[in-house]
């Protein structure tokens, strides 16, 4: 059967149409956000400090090409961590810019970022559950670098039916957009995106005040 989800406003059960939603309606998202007094967001403190960790964290996995498989691993979980959480927050609480952001890219430049978050919300969902790092990666000796390791068709039997679309969504991705390519590119290329996502935000918000 489907997923379904309580509505943060009403209450009523609700089957999510996408990953991150939390009402069943315009109407009550409308309505929340006008009871606070504004918009439903993320303290801009909050989304520049996770910036600032995720760039760290992207710029040191891209010396990690001397390092040993367990140590590169880590890392490399650490930085898909930091994406994860900034590009969830940043869809939960600033969608509009998030989506502005995205629709400005070149329609090939935009599915590729896309599908690159999507693989990378794949690796976190394992390791969530569990699975070793080392498993995602591994070492291309002649390049001195990492790359994505393939990775079997999760089993997704006792899953709901609209969250075992989702992750099998995730699978896709991952083996399309990153099984096989260099680990550092794809963390450049989401961490670009999320910083220039969070300085939208960032002039939108100083712009209100």
């Amino acid at each position: 059967m489907s997923e379904l989800r309580e509505c943060a406003q009403c209450g009523a059960p609700f089957v999510p149409r996408r990953e991150h939603a939390r009402f069943c309606s315009t109407a009550c998202r409308m309505t929340w956000n006008a009871e606070r007094n504004g918009p439903d967001t993320a303290p801009l403190v909050a989304i520049d400090w996770s910036v600032s960790a995720l760039i760290e964290s992207a710029g040191r996995f891209a010396w990690a090409g001397s390092w040993d498989l367990s140590r590169a691993a880590v890392a490399a979980s650490e930085t898909v961590w930091w994406i994860t959480l900034l590009d969830a927050t940043l869809v939960r609480y600033h969608r509009q810019d998030y989506e502005a952001t995205l629709t400005a890219e070149p329609s090939d430049e935009r599915r590729m970022t896309e599908e690159t978050l999507a693989g990378l919300r794949f690796v976190r969902n394992r390791l969530g559950l569990s699975v070793e790092p080392s498993t995602f990666i591994h070492s291309v000796r002649d390049e001195a670098d990492w790359a994505w390791t393939p990775q079997p068709e999760p089993s997704l039997e006792q899953r709901p039916d609209t969250s075992r679309d989702w992750e099998m969504s995730r699978y896709r991705s991952y083996q399309v957009r990153l099984a096989g390519r260099n680990v550092a590119v794809s963390f450049d290329r989401c961490t670009a995106f999320l910083e220039q996502v969070a300085t939208v935000v960032s002039a939108a918000e100083n712009a209100a005040r």
